[in-house]
């Protein structure tokens, strides 16, 4: 029975769903959502703060400041919460309400921008409004998940290895891309094993991370509207640009049998389903996805009739949602 003084201390590590009879393809699922932060985000989180802490850039009286998405928030107002420190989340209209509302009750500040960028998207805003935020007051401290080498370094330590453990036979990774930090963290440990596995990275149409042309995202999560300094294509294999209202289709397929994931959990599998049969139709590789979050801050979302009919009206006929 584990027994825990701070929230952090706890996440399940060796959790996977068999997606075989859900999916019909031969994919296992690593489920990073139980945790206290609900997401694989608590990793980069710990990983960072306590690496700035080490180094002397984080002191008693600093307010951290982050600009983020939505998990990597709700991460950062535990951490900061367990250690005294007041955290600044810097988000966008596309920031689940739930989310908002649960780092606000874990008594952090969350502040909107909602001017876009360039690409349409709201992440170079974002990340000037914090530059601004710091060049103001030398109490900010700015962890940067898009270039904290230490971001990636939380899954070459924790992640990668436990998979690794786990499946000796690994054939295959699936790896969403956001920040890429997992992505990175993993691709990085598996080609130092100089073991032929595929790692195989999961975008979503709209990003540009990848060189994809910029479009309308409305899902929070993967892709990214401005290319991660963390990126480092050499380390991986292919890439799969998924729609969103693949995305959609594959949470409510999932959900259908019980597993009620988020989305970039729907994009990470809907990806890697496609790429399987593609390549491996009627073969049995031994292939892992990890599941970056659960779905209960999506329910005002794509889970919620009113905003799928507000943004996919055309597939709400295929999602067979009850009246």
């Amino acid at each position: 029975m584990p027994i825990i003084s701070s929230p952090q201390d706890f996440n399940v590590e060796d959790l996977y769903v068999d997606l075989r009879s859900v999916v019909g393809s031969p994919l296992y699922l690593k489920c990073e959502g139980f945790n206290f932060a609900g997401s694989v985000k608590l990793k980069a989180a710990c990983e960072m703060v306590e690496a700035a802490e080490r180094d002397g850039i984080l002191t008693p009286g600093s307010i951290l400041v982050e600009s983020s998405s939505g998990n990597l928030g709700v991460a950062l107002s535990i951490v900061a919460a367990d250690k005294g420190y007041h955290f600044l989340c810097v988000t966008d209209p596309r920031c689940n309400p739930a989310s908002q509302r649960l780092m606000r009750a874990l008594g952090a500040e969350v502040r909107i921008i909602s001017a876009q960028d360039a690409n349409g998207g709201f992440l170079e805003t974002r990340i000037q409004y914090v530059r601004t935020l710091c060049e103001s007051d030398s109490r900010y401290v700015w962890l940067n998940q898009y270039a904290n080498q230490n971001n990636w370094m939380a899954h070459y330590r924790g992640t990668a290895p436990a998979i690794d453990k786990q499946f000796p036979d690994l054939e295959v990774l699936f790896v969403g891309a956001g920040t890429t930090g997992t992505l990175m963290g993993c691709a990085r440990y598996f080609k130092e094993q100089s073991r032929p596995i595929t790692i195989v990275a999961i975008d979503a149409v709209g990003s540009v991370t990848f060189g994809g042309i910029p479009e309308r995202r409305m899902v929070p999560g993967l892709g990214t509207s401005s290319r991660p300094d963390l990126v480092d294509e050499s380390f991986v294999d292919d890439v799969v640009h998924v729609p969103e209202v693949d995305t959609i289709r594959t949470v409510h397929q999932l959900a259908t049998r019980g597993f009620l994931f988020g989305g970039s959990t729907g994009t990470v599998v809907s990806g890697a389903t496609k790429w399987l049969a593609e390549r491996y139709l009627g073969e049995e590789p031994c292939a892992v996805a990890i599941a970056p979050d659960l779905g209960e801050r999506y329910l005002d979302s794509i889970y919620e009739e009113s905003w799928l009919r507000e943004h996919f009206g055309n597939i709400i006929p295929d999602l067979n949602i009850p009246s």
